[in-house]
Formats: C-alpha cells, sequence, structure tokens
C-alpha cells in the first residue's frame, strides 16, 4: 500500500489513466448502420470525442488535478482531490452513456452529417474502445486510491529554494549572533571574501 501511496505512483497512474482516456477518444467508440432517405442505407461510426463530448477535457481535468495533488500544500491537495474525483466519475458516466444506448449516441451523430437536427434511427454497437475508456477509468481511480492514502503522509511542497527570512538571526558555531551573508552584503562588504590566504 505504501507504494502506491506514493506521489510517484499517484501521478503516474493519474496519467496513465488520463491518457487512455485521451487515446481512446480519438478512436471508433461505436458503428451501426442507418437507413435514411438522405444518407440511403449505409453504415457509420462515430469516435468517442463524437459521442462522449468533453471527454478530452476531463482526461486532461485529471492529470491537471494529480499534478497539484502531489504538487501542492495540504489544503490546495484536498481541493484538488476532489476536482480528481469528480472528473473521474465524469468520465465514467460518459463512457456507461455509450455502452448502455449506443443507439441513442450515434442518431445525432448521423443527422449531425447531413445537416440535420435531432437523430436519426439506428442499429448500433459499441466497439472495444469505450471498454478501454473504462479500463483508463479505473487506472486513474486507482490513483486517486492511492492519494487518498497519502494524503496524511505526504509533507507539503520542498522549501528548499525558498528565500530565507533576510532579517531572521544567524546563529553561530558556539550559539552567538552572527552577522548573516545578507547583513555583510548590505554594509558593504563581500561575504566571500576570506582575507589573504595564510600560505604565503
Amino acid at each position: 500500500m505504501s507504494r502506491l501511496s506514493s506521489k510517484g505512483a499517484v501521478a503516474l497512474l493519474a496519467l496513465l489513466g488520463a491518457g487512455g482516456l485521451l487515446v481512446s477518444g480519438f478512436r471508433p467508440w461505436v458503428t451501426g448502420a442507418v437507413d435514411d432517405a438522405v444518407l440511403g442505407a449505409t453504415r457509420i461510426s462515430a469516435t468517442g470525442a463524437e459521442v462522449a463530448p468533453g471527454l478530452s477535457a476531463v482526461a486532461l481535468s485529471i492529470a491537471a488535478a494529480a499534478i497539484a495533488a502531489v504538487a501542492a500544500g495540504r489544503i490546495a491537495r484536498v481541493v484538488a482531490l476532489v476536482a480528481y474525483a469528480a472528473s473521474v466519475v465524469i468520465a465514467v458516466l460518459l463512457t456507461a452513456r455509450v455502452l448502455g444506448d449506443p443507439e441513442a449516441v450515434l442518431g445525432p451523430v448521423a443527422a449531425s452529417r447531413v445537416g440535420r437536427t435531432g437523430s436519426i434511427e439506428n442499429v448500433a454497437d459499441p466497439t472495444v474502445w469505450p471498454w478501454v475508456a473504462l479500463a483508463a477509468c479505473a487506472v486513474a481511480l486507482l490513483g486517486l486510491v492511492g492519494a487518498v492514502l497519502g494524503l496524511r503522509v505526504w509533507g507539503g511542497p520542498s522549501s528548499r529554494y525558498e528565500v530565507a527570512d533576510a532579517g531572521a538571526p544567524v546563529a553561530g558555531p558556539r550559539g552567538e549572533r552572527v552577522a548573516s551573508a545578507w547583513d555583510e552584503l548590505s554594509a558593504g562588504r563581500d561575504p566571500t571574501d576570506v582575507g589573504p590566504d595564510p600560505r604565503t
């Protein structure tokens, strides 16, 4: 479990899930046949982006929320995880809608291709790609579980590169107050100047 809740694992799972959703969205999700006065009897297919509009945006939001969750502070991390969870739920709902009623999502696509509104009657079946999208959602969900488990143990963002307080006292080797490099510069002295080399 500790490996699953590491920041690296969470980011990797989220990016894999989001990537799977993005890739599947450009593939045909539904294929079917229509018998229309304009289209005639013909076969038609539609991509995930057509039958599940917004899927690409949801995939990108999963990736962004996961990155924010592993990089932000505690409060922002909670907000990011809520956005992460909401995005995964939306992706699952979009995919389940296609799998549950492929004719309903293909009909409007067929109508739009002949410049009509509404829907055209059709017979349709989902391809393997909505199932790939569901698998990608499962991977992203696993990353979310890891993030929730790691929420309490993850530290905040690194302070390595933060600017230290210029006015804070600096302790010497015996605990005495010594001038900081900032104080030396303010006084017009070069803190890197250590004097003449005693060997010369």
